[in-house]
């Protein structure tokens, strides 16, 4: 299949648009309810903004293209992709169809950014909010005679404007989420925006600004490990200028810097006894040698690298084009020259034996960026419903503990 092939004439993809309309969850409620928290701090009043007029996300033009194998090997094992696109607002399901097609569908949730997942519930980072996804199929259950997973929207908390990055959920099921904004890592609150949990040792206080671009978290046994930020800064928006060789990986429980000297490293994710991550600055996928505390170079990958997801022997890895000339003064910029490559925005399947692209996934037209990716392990063909269509009215499930003679009686 060439890069070229658009989905709707293409007889390989299936795109399920569903014509979305912009999905803010302005009367989403969560019920969402931990340990009460310590008196809290108060905010620094947030600086009045000049109001811009919203984007249409609807109209937006997206082009799809994939490889040849790609849904012969999502459907072989059983798998799909959740994968975000804060500049588009969009999160995309990818699966393959009954008809051995590539399945997209898709979403629209205003800067959609941190995913995780699996077959039962979906968690996504947006805007304001945090959003919790449930799938409501039984096993063998499909809906609209295609789709063996839906996910709905069951919980939305508003969280504010955080700038919030990538999520992980703890082994007792508690959400944390890196928060950019704060330089730090939090969790939900039942009255405030949110609850601090930890900061790296050189953030001097809690400031709305993103000091140090704390962005990435990956969990070891249900409870976060390490970060990635890309730089120590300690004043505002400091990282900006450190971003060929200020980037750091942090151990959490130790607050040890396990790996310096990278360039904007993105999505650390621990897979087999290794921590590995993207530096993005470079366009790669590697990981860490914690004796020499350096970054050793996998693969290399065409575009600004974010967004990793590992299963098996494989990893999901999301690009992104340059913007507001991200790539200038990084090595990133000279690999793509040396190469005569084009930068990519899409998914590149990566095998972590021998660095070759097995599978990928292109975007084209009016997006140009990836922020995240989840595999979803044993879901084949997924959707997802929306806040403003009739189906979030009428899709209505519910579980009972009423004896059938007494419903009958």
């Amino acid at each position: 299949m060439s890069n070229e092939n658009n989905p709707q004439n293409d007889p390989q993809i299936q795109s399920n648009q569903d014509k979305p309309e912009l999905e803010t969850g302005l009367d989403a409620i969560a019920n969402e309810a931990p340990a009460p928290a310590p008196a809290a701090q108060a905010a620094a009043p947030a600086q009045p903004q000049q109001p811009q007029a919203p984007r249409d996300l609807t109209k937006l033009r997206v082009e799809k293209s994939c490889s040849r194998g790609l849904a012969g090997w999502l459907g072989q094992n059983r798998l799909s992709l959740a994968i975000t696109s804060y500049q588009t607002g969009r999160i995309y399901l990818v699966g393959s169809d009954q008809q051995g097609r590539v399945s997209f569908f898709e979403r629209i949730f205003e800067r959609a950014m941190g995913v995780v997942g699996n077959a039962q519930r979906i968690y996504l980072g947006g805007l304001y909010q945090l959003w919790r996804f449930e799938n409501i199929l039984r096993p063998n259950e499909v809906i609209h005679g295609q789709f063996d997973k839906c996910y709905v929207p069951r919980n939305a908390q508003t969280i504010g404007d955080l700038d919030i990055h990538e999520l992980g959920i703890r082994k007792d099921g508690r959400v944390v989420f890196v928060n950019t904004k704060y330089s730090c890592l939090a969790e939900l609150s039942p009255t405030h925006s949110f609850k601090a949990i930890w900061k790296p040792k050189f953030i001097s206080k809690l400031a709305p600004e993103d000091r140090c671009h704390l962005n990435g978290l990956a969990m070891v046994d249900g409870e976060p490990k390490y970060v990635t930020a890309v730089c120590k800064s300690d004043s505002v928006d400091g990282w900006r200028e450190r971003r060929r060789d200020g980037g750091v990986v942090i151990d959490v429980q130790t607050d040890e810097i396990v790996c310096e000297g990278l360039s904007m490293p993105h999505s650390p994710r621990w897979h087999n006894g290794k921590l590995w991550l993207l530096n993005a600055g470079t366009g790669q996928l590697g990981w860490v040698d914690f004796e020499k505390k350096a970054f050793v170079p996998h693969a290399f990958v065409p575009g600004f690298a974010r967004g990793l997801s590992i299963i098996g022997n494989v990893a999901a890895v999301g690009l992104s084009k340059p913007r507001n000339q991200r790539f200038e003064g990084l090595q990133l910029d000279e690999e793509l020259k040396k190469r005569d490559a084009e930068p990519w925005c899409g998914v590149q399947i990566v095998s972590l034996a021998n660095g070759d692209v097995t599978n990928w996934i292109r975007f084209d037209g009016d997006i140009t960026e990836i922020f995240d990716i989840s595999f979803l392990p044993n879901v084949k063909h997924p959707m997802m419903i929306g806040l403003r269509t009739n189906e979030i009215r009428d899709l209505i499930t519910f579980e009972s503990e009423i004896p059938v003679e007494a419903a009958v009686a």
